[in-house]
């Protein structure tokens, strides 16, 4: 598929989108049609695989009914083989096709081949659909029920609970309701995702693109679920260096699942996911994304809870971990907390009113030795004094753990301008003196209210840290002792300006010219002046001097 290809698909889904967006606010109308496409996409997985199972007995999938000899015991035999290789089953009647055209009632698909979905909503032509929202809602149901008892329950447990299809804000009544999803799902119904083609991950990419169209509409709240792609290139490509081959990867604050999908494209293999997830509707989204992106149900584990106060992996550790935690969030520090393990060695909690570093201690805590973790932080982590400053030291002087320290642009994130920077911890550093600091900060394009990112910044970024170079005014690496500007002679604080000197001298001035073109200057207004008098006098009124 081409790049225009894929960009025609995305607007398609978007402006599919947009036919609810009227009904309801952007993290509503986000939760309805992601989940119908999720839904498509279990449907159209499901068609494959039991064609494929069918093929030596010449019939397909959606053929199958009541009328066939033996279709119950076809069907048993071929959900048996789905809960173990998909982990869910849907019948024949449940497919998203299906369902689709008999919503459809006096407005068939073939009409609104070329239609868009505004162009529907907006036709004075009454549209009967027949009513399936009951049959939808029980499909859903279904699906999950199929998993009960089997090793994928975990992993589709209440996966479309956030999609009330009788809630009011589809519409007032069940009929209004009725029509709406009937248009939504007729219009996905037509989009071919390409399944079949393994080597493309068509809907995977359309999937992330709305899910970032959904978070730059969605003010602060996007924050809790969507790492924009730069930044999370840029994360991946930190943890991935010199690596074609992950066992594992871990996003403690894993949002929709994009950073952890994220890091999985930059190496050849990971073979295991893991993500915890406290907001339980993007945990279900999270879970939605991997399936979605062909991650097999046994080889992710995402839970739901706060992961500071209950973490859900337990002295497991992880080869490469990435997080972009909420800026500042509070904690409870509560002093139980100094005998856990993940902090109990530092001497000191993270204030309760700012948990970036328990963040970094509980990544570092489950850092491998072979490991390398990035985590997105706010400017102020670098330098805030008090116990922020004493977690520093203990992780810089007595576990020598901070690899780099990298300053983005302002205004990066969805929902916040504040500057933001990236710190990178390795257990076992192949530079132990010293640590890189890179000043990305001025390297980016303005793209209507938003900075973003280029390839060429990124590319800038990844250079100089993989290869640790220093360049003047951008990137330097800084001595831990040893010298006025080492990080211990600056007691710990890593503002990245103390390490980067980006201070641009103004240009020599020349006084003797200025002084000349101020004289000029004074001439210039005496002759005004007097051209001014000379015209008062002509026009008989008084002079203003």
């Amino acid at each position: 598929m081409s790049e225009d290809q894929k960009k025609i698909l995305e607007q398609q889904l978007w402006n599919i989108a947009n036919t609810l967006r009227g009904k309801m606010n952007a993290d509503e109308f986000r939760d309805y049609i992601l989940g119908f496409i999720f839904y498509k996409y279990l449907s159209e997985k499901m068609e494959l695989f039991a064609n494929g199972i069918l093929t030596q007995d010449k019939i397909r999938f959606r053929d199958i009914n009541t009328a066939l000899p033996q279709a119950e015991e076809i069907l048993e035999a071929i959900k048996e083989e789905a809960l173990e290789k998909l982990g869910y089953f849907l019948r024949p009647e449940e497919l998203f096709t299906e369902v689709a055209k008999r919503g459809m009632g006096n407005f068939s698909t073939d009409a609104l081949q070329g239609v868009s979905p505004k162009e529907v909503s907006e036709t004075e032509e009454p549209i009967v659909t027949n009513f399936i929202l009951e049959d939808l809602q029980k499909i859903l149901t279904n699906i999950q029920l199929s998993t009960m008892g089997t090793d994928s329950e975990e992993d589709f447990d209440n996966l479309f609970e956030d999609m009330d299809l009788n809630s009011t804000k589809l519409g007032k009544t069940p009929d209004a309701r009725n029509t709406i999803i009937a248009k939504v799902l007729t219009h996905l119904d037509k989009i071919d995702f390409k399944l079949e083609n393994s080597e493309l991950d068509v809907l995977g990419d359309a999937y992330e693109y709305l899910i970032g169209q959904f978070a730059s509409g969605a003010g602060k709240k996007a924050g809790e679920f969507y790492t924009p792609q730069e930044v999370s290139k840029i994360l991946a490509k930190i943890v991935t260096t010199g690596k074609q081959k992950l066992k594992t990867v871990y996003d403690p604050t894993c949002g929709s699942g994009s950073l952890l999908l994220r890091v999985a494209r930059e190496v050849k293999d990971v073979a295991m996911f893991y993500g915890q997830e406290m907001n339980r509707t993007t945990y279900n989204l999270a879970r939605m994304n991997m399936i979605l992106h062909g991650v097999h149900y046994r080889k992710f584990d995402i839970k739901q809870e706060d992961t500071l106060e209950h973490p859900q992996h337990i002295d497991q550790q992880f080869e490469a971990i990435v997080a972009n935690p909420p800026f500042s969030a509070q904690w409870s520090a509560n002093p139980i907390f100094t005998s856990d393990d993940r902090f109990s060695q530092y001497g000191k909690l993270a204030p309760g009113s700012k948990a970036d570093f328990a963040f970094v201690q509980h990544m570092v805590y489950h850092l491998a030795e072979n490991g390398t973790m990035a985590i997105v932080l706010p400017h102020g982590a670098l330098f805030r004094g008090g116990a922020e400053q004493h977690i520093r030291k203990y992780l810089i002087e007595n576990k020598n753990y901070l690899d780099a320290v990298i300053g983005l642009p302002v205004n990066i994130f969805y929902g916040t301008s504040i500057p933001t920077c990236i710190m990178v911890f390795k257990k076992c550093r192949e530079h132990p003196d010293d640590v890189l600091f890179i000043d990305a900060s001025n390297d980016y394009d303005k793209v209507k209210t938003q900075n973003v990112l280029r390839e060429e910044h990124i590319h800038k970024i990844i250079d100089t840290y993989r290869n640790r170079i220093e360049t003047e005014k951008y990137s330097r690496k800084a001595p831990i002792h040893g010298g006025s500007d080492s990080i211990a002679a600056q007691d710990y604080n890593l503002n990245i300006p103390r390490y980067v000197d980006t201070f641009e001298a103004e240009g020599e001035i020349d006084i003797e010219a200025i002084a000349m073109e101020i004289k000029a200057i004074d001439e210039r207004i005496k002759t005004t002046d007097q051209n001014i008098v000379v015209f008062c006098i002509e026009l008989n009124i008084a002079t203003p001097f």
